[in-house]
């Protein structure tokens, strides 16, 4: 394939390729893509086609039971997620010639964070600016960190394995974890549970809990007890980890203030150590390079407000 005129570029290109093309990556294949679009596959298939004669490079390589984004083609994903990122911010960015704040957040955010914090400083942004709409959409931590890189989102609540240098973070709140058990395990009932009663027990784990995720110190914790070496169930969803430990799958982890509720009604019993626990910290992310919807700056002047009057320590939840 031959480059194409670069001065001319832009002119030449059909711009719906480009979403065409992103959803083609998103879905991973031309079929998924093509129902996701309401199109027929022959349609997508020569969209592109049409887009890879544009370009000058092959981006994605089709062979039955295969399917490939080459170098060029990630690099062009990520340039159409940024553009999309960017477009999707025009309603909100016209709309501020309102007397009224208006505008949408939209916040990628990983499953299960709750934060009395947090859910106090939405009730008094939303009380403030009624008409500001909201979307929340529920990915693994991973993912919402690429969300906000790629500028797909007001902004990302998630866990983190190192500090993204493209992104600003605050840390939201803070959570300790403990070890539990559901009411069908033989210890849920053991008048004294040592942590040495909990040698070679079979365990559930989180998809983050692995080498260098956010969660490692929990898998840390679990070779220190000896627990079994291999898990017997994974998830990245908090709700389905309660749920396996409550049907007694396995010994899991749990934040001890989200696991409160399941103690005091007896579905859970909380297991040794009960000091020296592992404690993570939940990230709210940002994008310096988002051009913010007045709507988007006002609420990070909100958040940021309260966590600079609210100590780290007044939002640490299980620390106690």
């Amino acid at each position: 394939m031959s480059l194409p005129q670069r001065p001319r570029f832009p002119w030449n290109l059909d711009w719906n390729l480009l979403r065409t093309f992103m959803v083609v990556v998103e879905q991973r294949g031309i079929s998924k893509a093509a129902t996701h679009l309401g199109l027929k596959q022959p349609t997508v298939s020569a969209a592109l086609k049409r887009l890879e004669q544009t370009i000058g490079k092959t981006l994605v390589i089709r062979k039955p039971n295969e399917f490939t984004i080459t170098r060029a083609g990630q690099v062009l994903y990520t340039e159409c997620a940024t553009i999309f990122g960017t477009v999707s911010q025009i309603p909100a960015i016209l709309d501020e010639d309102n007397a009224e704040l208006r505008g949408h957040l939209s916040i990628a955010i990983t499953s299960s964070v709750i934060s009395e914090h947090f859910d106090s400083i939405l009730n008094r942004f939303a009380r403030a600016h009624p008409s500001v709409t909201y979307s929340f959409t529920v990915y693994e931590s991973d993912e919402v960190e690429t969300m906000i890189k790629l500028n797909r989102a007001s902004f990302g609540i998630c866990l983190l394995s190192s500090q993204p240098k493209s992104l600003t973070t605050r840390v939201l709140y803070r959570e300790y974890f403990g070890l539990y058990c559901g009411a069908r395990h033989p210890l849920f009932k053991a008048q004294e549970i040592r942590p040495e009663d909990l040698e070679g027990e079979p365990f559930v784990a989180f998809q983050t809990e692995a080498e260098g995720g956010p969660l490692e110190v929990i898998s840390k914790l679990r070779a220190r007890l000896n627990l079994s070496r291999n898990w017997r169930g994974v998830s990245s969803s908090l709700n389905e980890i309660r749920r396996m430990i409550m049907a007694n799958v396995g010994i899991g982890a749990l934040p001890l203030h989200v696991a409160a509720q399941d103690v005091a009604a007896g579905h859970i019993r909380q297991l040794p150590p009960y000091d020296a626990l592992p404690m993570v910290d939940i990230y709210l992310l940002s994008n310096p390079a988002r051009r913010q919807s007045e709507a988007e700056a006002k609420f990070l002047e909100a958040v940021e407000s309260d966590l600079s009057r609210v100590g780290l320590e007044e939002r640490t939840y299980g620390g106690g």
